[in-house]
């Protein structure tokens, strides 16, 4: 590893993940291969659908099982917060282990894109206020869209919380008593 090379955890997610300039610069054979964007091509769409399936299917038996609570469906909240949290420390660690590539990059697509984005459900949110509204319960729609809202926006700071305290812990039992870090 030279001094110019990012130590581990220093990556940051790219501000657009599907496209590869680094790659496209370098004029390499695989940069040419991998020109087109991520969501242009076939086997990143496959590895999003079928992670998107998956997660559709959670919510919905989920969906299924959980009645509303006094006219509210308190389910798509928790859906809702339950995937935020998820996508929080998924990416959090995920930004850890490196770039957004080859596994990491798999991984992303197949369980932040597909499984939690076909989990969540911010339409049904949407659905759900309107009618609460077409109902006559303006303070309760407008209680249950932000509540949900601030809840996701909570749960993903704690998602990304924990994966910070956890991989802590496993950079302390990875160089023993203390972090490297701490010892300067």
């Amino acid at each position: 590893m030279s001094d110019s090379d990012p130590a581990p955890g220093d990556y940051e997610l790219p501000y657009d993940s599907d496209v590869e300039v680094d790659d496209i610069e370098t004029g390499s054979l695989e940069a040419v291969a991998s020109s087109r964007p991520v969501h242009l091509r076939p086997i990143f769409l496959l590895i999003v659908g079928v992670g998107g399936a998956a997660g559709t299917l959670a919510r919905y038996t989920l969906q299924q099982m959980v009645e509303p609570v006094g006219g509210v469906p308190v389910i798509t909240v928790m859906i809702n917060a339950v995937g935020a949290f998820l996508l929080g420390l998924l990416l959090e660690n995920l930004v850890r282990r490196g770039e957004d590539r080859g596994r990491r990059r798999v991984l992303r697509l197949l369980l932040g894109t597909g499984a939690l984005g076909g989990f969540t459900t911010y339409s049904a949110l949407s659905v759900d206020t309107l009618t609460l509204l077409h109902e006559g319960s303006v303070g309760l729609a407008l209680l249950y869209a932000v509540g949900t809202l601030v809840a996701g926006a909570v749960a993903s700071i704690l998602g990304i919380a924990v994966g910070v305290r956890a991989n802590r812990r496993a950079d302390r039992r990875v160089t023993g008593s203390g972090s490297a870090r701490e010892d300067r």
